[in-house]
């Protein structure tokens, strides 16, 4: 299989340049997920915190900030990626 097979181009200065694209997403994506699992541990001694204090695990106010900060920096889909976010690091409630 060639470049241009795997990539869908049809020339394969354009293969070459969706190859090295596609690798540098990968790699972003890696990042992404390293950040994701960081911010999980830290959303955890956040929620343990709270409730060692006798609070409740989700504090709802902060939630809708995190929602609204996602919402104006990337649109209707940055409210989607942030639910998705804080359901990961606080589990469903």
């Amino acid at each position: 299989m060639t470049a241009t097979d795997v990539t869908g181009a049809r020339t394969p200065e354009a293969a070459d340049l969706i190859s090295g694209a596609r690798e540098r997403i990968d790699a972003l994506d890696d990042r992404i997920i390293g950040l994701i699992q960081e911010r999980m541990a830290v959303s955890a001694v956040i929620q343990e915190a709270r409730i060692s204090s006798g609070g409740r695990r989700v504090n709802l106010s902060r939630e809708m900030d995190v929602l609204t900060h996602y919402s104006e920096a990337l649109g209707k889909p940055g409210t989607s990626l942030a639910m998705t976010l804080l359901e990961l690091c606080r589990g469903r409630i």
